[in-house]
């Protein structure tokens, strides 16, 4: 086994890391979405296209994927088949498709014990304990991702109407949210009908930024995601002294929110997704090999 090869892949874009047996990064690259569960072949065609451009930008031939062993974390994994499906028509000399948790987790502890969370536009969280992973939350906009941007956008188009209908108080965030929309609620019904997650966690970074300032709609539609997501932190049962890694682009506006229970427990992550993957990818093959 000359190389191993980690993919990282999700429903934006799939990113691909060539390495040497030991875990040495020699080349990486990106394709498009490689979300199993919304499009298993699209994800296919993808996944091999960032690994055939990963062996190009290292210099190397792609026609030793067949030969090179692949770790894959991908969005889609932790539901159905799909996992399966995908192995089966997968080039590599051998293929290990996890979720996109698995290998953030493995990025940001290591192979040790450990815990993290992602907080972004949505939310994920696993832990490690004595070499058992265990996954939390996940399941989506629709029915989960309790804390992540998209339902802190959600909550604050929410408020917004409720706002206008004098039901709930207005705020100088809720004013400037109809705003946003001229003033006109059936705007924000409207914007609602084919909004994604990504454009209702557009306005997660304005309910924090309001939230600093007093914002009362603001500072109750933060702390009830603070609440959220310690809970699902209380879910995972870390024990004193297990790393904890806060991961994801409201990582940073979280941090300073949580109780001292969990603030004494972050530690910076040690890599990120891809990296988890590589390295991962290395460990386990090189311990099949043996």
């Amino acid at each position: 086994m000359r190389f191993v090869l980690g993919i990282d892949g999700g429903g934006t874009s799939c990113k691909a890391a060539l390495a040497t047996a030991d875990g040495a990064v020699i080349g990486r690259a990106r394709s498009g979405a490689a979300n199993i569960r919304t499009d298993l072949t699209g994800a296919r065609t993808h996944i091999v296209d960032a690994a055939r451009q990963a062996f190009l930008a290292a210099g190397q031939d792609p026609d030793l994927i067949p030969e090179t062993p692949a770790v894959l974390g991908l969005a889609g994994a932790n539901v159905g088949t799909y996992r399966q499906q995908l192995q089966a028509i997968l080039p590599f000399a051998a293929s290990r498709v996890e979720t996109d948790a698995e290998i953030a987790l493995e990025g940001a502890v290591g192979a040790g014990d450990g815990a993290m969370a992602i907080v972004g536009t949505g939310t994920a969280y696993m832990a490690r304990k004595d070499g058992k992973s265990r996954a939390i939350g996940g399941w989506g906009f629709q029915i989960g991702d309790q804390g992540s941007g998209a339902r802190i956008g959600r909550d604050l188009l929410e408020q917004t109407l409720l706002a206008h209908d004098g039901i709930r108080p207005a705020s100088p965030l809720t004013d400037e949210m109809l705003a946003v929309f001229r003033n006109n609620p059936e705007d924000v019904v409207e914007f609602t009908t084919n909004a994604k997650p990504g454009d209702f966690g557009g306005f997660a970074p304005k309910v924090f930024e309001h939230a600093a300032k007093g914002d009362a709609v603001a500072q109750w539609i933060v702390d009830k995601a603070v609440d959220d997501v310690e809970a699902a932190l209380g879910a995972l049962e870390l024990r004193p002294g297990d790393p904890l890694c806060l991961l994801g682009g409201l990582a940073g506006l979280y941090a300073s929110r949580l109780t001292e229970r969990y603030r004494a427990q972050l530690r910076q992550p040690l890599d990120d997704a891809l990296g988890g993957a590589v390295s991962m990818a290395a460990r386990l093959f090189s311990e099949q090999g043996r």
